[in-house]
């Protein structure tokens, strides 16, 4: 439990409920509180009062005061009480709790506010699902798993504000209506009065302003904001969402990498008490190569190991066929049991996974090679496989095939649920790594077009411009992104700040002269008056505090979030609007 500072006493109350200790003995207080639970025990009732700072029992009893112990029979938990009475010391002491040596006699209470039955325990071990507790968040922030996650967030800010105010970088707060220039996710869009017909978007990113802030002379910007994507939403997104949003000037791609490597450092140990090591960096090119994905889990091993070579050309069609054979050695897993086998077959065939099937091999305790496709494969061919991923007696091998992009992703998830089956993907144990040299563009099919993979302001590598426009997928971004335990906690990039260049890589997307001028010509414009070289990053607050609160979903680390269809439940919203707003709005909405 977090203790930020010492409370102050107040007309209501003299301490919190959980800063009375045994030196207090003997004291007269004043609490105020929820109450928690009852409990009556050889003829008496005890209260568990609770409030943010902790919980105090309380003791109601006829030989003391035989009013306030009827009364006390008759509340509800999580009604509000303010109670005086004499600090003593506990017979049956619960060491569990800070304040559990000592217990407050109850001599005068004031019920503040009696409170109906709540619909689910306020407890962690609750019996609400998550949909009821998403309807009375107010109740489920009182629990103390939830309450702890938000006084963790509160530190978190905090502590970022300290390190960038440390680094001389200015907090500096950017509009919130903007103008719509959708390139990436869908904008939330908001209507006009004053001008009709019209939509300011709701900011995806602050992004062209604090490239502003740059040519503006700032140096230095960092801004914790809310931003806001129309997208479809899983557990660690959420339509408006918190960005540490960063920008420096006058700074390479290393100069960045340092800053920011600092700053998760320091996060790491006010927060955690963790000393991180330096952070290895990574090729987006080997990640995607070692583990299908650009944001590898690294707390455990399971690279990938291409097998082309000694699995193909043998007679056996599914390898012979395919573009890429690769798999993992998972350790010491040779006595998963056939039905492991097959669950594991079965979730590679899931459809959003969707392989056509799993080939395995164990290595025996003699050192030879036991595979499901033993018929094609005699046993120094097997042996080769071995070779391939160094594996030793006890490990088992996992392999897919087909398309070199398709089967790495799947083998990716395979990976992580393997990781996951073993525990190898302990919550309480961190890996971070910055993956670097992503690809500037990405081909997409559907639009026969190229898409910025970050965004169109990033710039590509220095080495790399010869080829932008004419082999766009050789063109590498000079881009990061910090990775924690499989995590895109965050990422960003060197700028584009010359205006041809800037100019060249709107053609490329395939913007029309008209259209980089009508959504991005203020940006063109600002950089006609020196615009500094000047680069940045955004972190996701959500999913960093999320990853250290050890929860499942950034739901768990907000105070207020929507559910996976985008609604607050609590308030019912989004609602329909009254037609009178409506028309005032220029708005008409056809049935």
């Amino acid at each position: 439990m977090w203790q930020l500072y010492k409370p102050m006493k107040t007309a209501y109350r003299t301490h919190t409920c959980g800063e009375l200790r045994s030196e207090h003995k003997e004291q007269t207080v004043t609490l105020c509180g929820w109450i928690q639970r009852i409990r009556e025990l050889k003829g008496q009732n005890f209260v568990d009062l609770r409030d943010r700072y902790g919980i105090t029992q309380l003791v109601f009893s006829p030989q003391y005061n035989e009013i306030l112990y009827q009364q006390s029979k008759q509340w509800n938990r999580e009604t509000v009480l303010q109670v005086t009475g004499k600090v003593t010391e506990r017979t049956s002491k619960n060491l569990n709790i800070p304040t559990g040596e000592i217990e407050i006699i109850a001599e005068q209470v004031n019920v503040l506010n009696p409170a109906v039955l709540p619909p689910f325990l306020i407890e962690n071990d609750t019996d609400g699902s998550e949909e009821l507790r998403m309807q009375y968040r107010y109740l489920d922030i009182r629990r103390p798993e939830l309450r702890d996650n938000l006084l963790l967030r509160h530190r978190f800010t905090q502590a970022v504000r300290n390190y960038m105010d440390s680094q001389g970088f200015v907090e500096i707060e950017t509009p919130v209506l903007i103008k719509s220039t959708p390139e990436g996710a869908r904008d939330f869009v908001v209507p006009s009065r004053m001008n009709k017909g019209q939509f300011y978007a709701l900011p995806q990113s602050p992004q062209t302003f604090k490239q502003l802030l740059m040519v503006a002379g700032m140096d230095k910007y960092f801004q914790i904001v809310k931003c806001f994507r129309d997208e479809d939403l899983r557990a660690d997104r959420q339509p408006e969402f918190t960005q540490i949003d960063c920008e420096m000037s006058f700074v390479s791609q290393e100069d960045v990498l340092q800053t920011f490597e600092g700053l998760t450092k320091y996060l790491f140990k006010t927060l955690k008490n963790i000393d991180l090591p330096d952070l290895p960096r990574m090729t987006y090119s080997d990640a995607m190569r070692y583990y299908g994905s650009d944001k590898p889990d690294t707390r455990f091993d399971m690279k990938f190991v291409e097998l082309n070579e000694v699995t193909k050309g043998f007679g056996f069609s599914v390898f012979d066929n395919a573009e890429l054979v690769v798999g993992i050695c998972v350790k010491g897993a040779a006595n998963f049991t056939r039905k492991q086998l097959d669950t594991l077959t079965n979730f590679v065939k899931k459809p959003q996974i969707g392989a056509s099937g799993l080939v395995y091999a164990r290595i025996e305790n003699d050192g030879s090679v036991k595979s499901s496709v033993d018929k094609f494969y005699s046993p120094e061919q097997l042996l080769q496989w071995k070779a391939k991923f160094n594996a030793q007696e006890g490990d088992l091998l996992l392999i897919l095939c087909g398309k070199t992009d398709k089967v790495r992703k799947q083998l990716s998830e395979l990976r992580l649920e393997v990781a996951q089956q073993l525990g190898l993907r302990d919550k309480n144990t961190y890996s971070c790594l910055w993956v670097v040299d992503f690809p500037l563009l990405e081909w997409n099919e559907e639009d026969n077009r190229w898409y910025a993979m970050h965004h169109p302001f990033t710039s590509p590598k220095q080495e790399d411009i010869q080829f932008l426009g004419t082999d766009n997928a050789k063109v590498r971004a000079n881009a990061y992104d910090l990775v924690i335990n499989g995590v895109e906690i965050g990422g960003g990039s060197v700028r584009i700040h010359d205006k041809m260049l800037q100019a060249k890589m709107f053609e490329v997307l395939g913007l029309s002269k008209e259209e980089a001028e009508y959504k991005f010509g203020f940006l063109m414009d600002a950089f006609e008056y020196g615009a500094p070289p000047h680069a940045g990053c955004a972190f996701g607050l959500d999913r960093w505090v999320m990853l250290f609160a050890g929860a499942d979903s950034i739901r768990e680390v907000m105070a207020f979030p929507k559910n996976n269809m985008g609604r607050d439940t609590m308030i019912d919203a989004p609602s329909v609007i009254d037609e009178s707003v409506m028309k005032e709005l220029g708005i008409s909405i056809k049935q």
